[in-house]
Parts: structure tokens; C-alpha cells; sequence
């Protein structure tokens, strides 16, 4: 009757829920692969069609479109990255995980005048990834 303790698990339940973490991480997991597949995909078409964008006078930060294509597409790859390694189980992709987010929160921010719903959407997007990883159980717990 004692070993029949509710929410214990032992055995083979157990560690397979270490391994692959809470909800929480998995959907940060899916949100990251996502979002870093979307800056791939913006980082891509800014580097190979300039006109693609549209382009505003005297802003503060206004870099040429192929630069903000290759911080969009590094930034991408290294999310889709983070991502990828939360499926695995990696304790140090929580971590890269929330600092490659809060970059892209901000490369994201002055994208606006570029493209304003895209990066808003971006920008969301990031903000639930930090507070899913910020949120989710340790792996201790």
C-alpha cells in the first residue's frame, strides 16, 4: 500500500520525463524551432531581394537590409538550434535559449519600420519562449 503513493513515479516513467522535460519545454521547444525558422526565412529574403522591404527615411537605426538579413539569419539558426537541443534535453539550451530570445526580442524591435506585423508576431513569439523557459520545472524537480 505504501509503494502505491500518488504522483510518484518510479522506473522507466520517471526517466523518460526527465529526459524530455515539462509541456512547458516542449512548447518552448516548438515555439523556438519555429521562430528561428521565420528569422531564417526573413534573414533570407532581406539578403537575396532588397526590395522585398520597404524602407524608411531617417531612422536611428537603419543599417543596410543585407546586414539586418545576415543578424536575422544567425540569430535564426542559433534559435532553431536552442530549440532543437531542448527536445534532447539539454540543460544549457534553457539558457541560451532565453538570451538568443531576448535578441531576437530586440533585432525584432528595430525591424518595425521593415516590417512591422512580422516582427511584431517575432516579438511575441519570443516573449512566450522566455517565459516558457523561465516557467517551466527544473530538471531536478
Amino acid at each position: 500500500m505504501a509503494s502505491h503513493v500518488s504522483g510518484t513515479r518510479s522506473g522507466a516513467a520517471a526517466r523518460g520525463s526527465a529526459r524530455t522535460g515539462s509541456g512547458w519545454l516542449v512548447f518552448a521547444a516548438v515555439l523556438m524551432v519555429f521562430g528561428g525558422l521565420m528569422m531564417i526565412f526573413e534573414g533570407i529574403a532581406a539578403i537575396a531581394n532588397d526590395d522585398v522591404f520597404v524602407t524608411t527615411r531617417n531612422y536611428v537605426y537603419e543599417f543596410d537590409l543585407t546586414a539586418w538579413g545576415w543578424i536575422h539569419l544567425i540569430l535564426g539558426v542559433v534559435i532553431a538550434l536552442a530549440g532543437a537541443a531542448l527536445f534532447q534535453g539539454a540543460t544549457w539550451a534553457r539558457v541560451v535559449g532565453v538570451a538568443v530570445a531576448g535578441l531576437a526580442m530586440l533585432a525584432n524591435f528595430l525591424w518595425i519600420p521593415y516590417a512591422p506585423v512580422w516582427a511584431i508576431a517575432l516579438i511575441a513569439i519570443s516573449g512566450f519562449v522566455i517565459w516558457a523557459l523561465c516557467t517551466a520545472p527544473s530538471p531536478s524537480e
